[in-house]
């Protein structure tokens, strides 16, 4: 118990993460974060292959690539535009981003596939 205690004790803590700065221009940032917003509004819960998709289709010439969009997604997550929740599905975890006035609905997400689990008599 003892040696418990002193390996909890020793642990540190998360580094405090300092808060992100986009390179782009305020009216560059202001059109993004615009879209961004109505997609992951218009269509519910989404992971970020699924925005990186809806992305693609729009067709926004802001964003240069999947690794700037998810930048930005945090940044938005910061000052709580959007929110990121997390649905479990057994042993799974799939985290997907929504708006704040939306609520989570499990009909609406759509699970990772677990395979079946077979009952015996």
């Amino acid at each position: 118990m003892f040696g418990t205690a002193i390996r909890y004790l020793a642990k540190k803590g998360k580094p405090e993460m300092k808060p992100i700065e986009l390179k782009t221009p305020p009216e560059h940032t202001q059109t993004i974060t615009r879209v961004l917003f109505d997609i992951v509004k218009e269509h519910g819960p989404l992971t970020i292959a699924q925005t990186w998709d809806h992305v693609k289709e729009v067709g926004l010439r802001g964003l240069t690539s999947k690794r700037h969009m998810k930048i930005v997604l945090r940044w938005m997550r910061e000052r709580q535009k959007l929110r990121l929740i997390c649905n479990h599905v057994g042993p799974h975890k799939q985290f997907l981003y929504t708006t704040w006035f939306t609520k989570p609905n499990s009909n609406q997400v759509k699970p990772v596939h677990a395979p079946p689990h077979s009952k015996s008599p």
